[in-house]
């Protein structure tokens, strides 16, 4: 599937996350034990497939309603984990799986430390291929997922930065698109030598300081020029107490001025996943909402 003119505005959607990404700047922890938290009326499942784009094998967890009718095709939403995290946040650390429950497909996959994007100096991590073009079709050989735009949305924890853009880049792909704590900033962060380390690897994967390749992963500056009416839904929430606040109301601002379909929550709360658990609720009411009842 082509990136190229007009729709190579998007995810950060959120959700289906625009947006990936963190938005913090968080070093690698140790692997922490597994323990998803789940219900007794969804099922999990972990999957290993060959991604053509990144030529390695990935993964992705997949948590769906533990008993599905067998014509039954279900909405999916790809929930991309942000800086520092992997497949299994969204299980692990949040009450995600509970919104299965309600007849949803809840994709969570592995982006490591891409952005979810394809890497300007990197040429073999090209992560937004990997999502849009195998990842999606991975799943829907699968899976009983509803195939089609209107069923398949894109969420995203911190990590907007990328998701958004893919949901900016490809309207087509998805119907709905969130932010939480969205990091939409960073490619147009300026040099610091306080995180030089952060600098460098920002690089590799946006491209060089002022080139048109950073440009290109900009979010204020895709949405610049992106057409409000073609993109999907966008959902955004950032903490009152978060440095990521002010570049989010920034970009909410352009929203509002280029007239998108879009809401923007200021809510209590720092840079955490107990902030991020507390959204959830909002989030896929939202969702619920411009999906339609069927």
């Amino acid at each position: 599937m082509k990136v190229g003119g007009f729709s190579r505005f998007v995810m950060v959607c959120l959700c289906a996350i625009w947006l990936l990404l963190s938005a913090c700047n968080r070093k690698k922890q140790e692997a922490q034990p597994d323990h998803p938290r789940l219900t007794p009326n969804v099922a999990m499942r972990d999957v290993t497939f060959r991604s053509a784009a990144l030529n390695r094998d990935m993964q992705y967890r997949v948590v769906l309603p533990a008993s599905i009718a067998a014509v039954a095709k279900l909405p999916v939403v790809y929930l991309l984990h942000g800086g520092g995290g992997n497949f299994r946040d969204w299980s692990n650390s949040s009450d995600s799986a509970t919104f299965a429950e309600r007849g949803l497909i809840l994709i969570m996959p592995e982006g490591n430390d891409s952005y979810f994007v394809n890497a300007s100096e990197r040429p073999q991590d090209r992560y937004e291929d990997y999502i849009v073009n195998d990842l999606i079709a991975d799943v829907e050989s699968k899976f009983p997922v509803a195939a089609g735009r209107a069923t398949r949305d894109r969420g995203s924890l911190h990590g907007w930065v990328r998701s958004g853009q893919t949901r900016i880049y490809h309207p087509e792909l998805f119907v709905f698109a969130s932010g939480i704590s969205p990091a939409v900033d960073v490619p147009s962060r300026p040099f610091s030598i306080q995180r030089i380390q952060q600098w460098r690897r920002h690089g590799s994967i946006f491209g060089p300081w002022g080139g048109q390749a950073r440009r290109n992963g900009d979010p204020f500056v895709l949405a610049q020029s992106a057409d409000p009416a073609k993109t999907p839904y966008l959902f955004l929430t950032c903490g009152n107490q978060e440095g990521l606040l002010p570049a989010n109301r920034n970009f909410a601002a352009l929203l509002e001025h280029r007239h998108f379909r879009y809401e923007f929550h200021v809510v209590p709360g720092g840079h955490d996943w107990n902030e991020w658990d507390q959204r959830l609720p909002s989030v896929f009411q939202s969702l619920f909402e411009h999906i339609g009842p069927n």
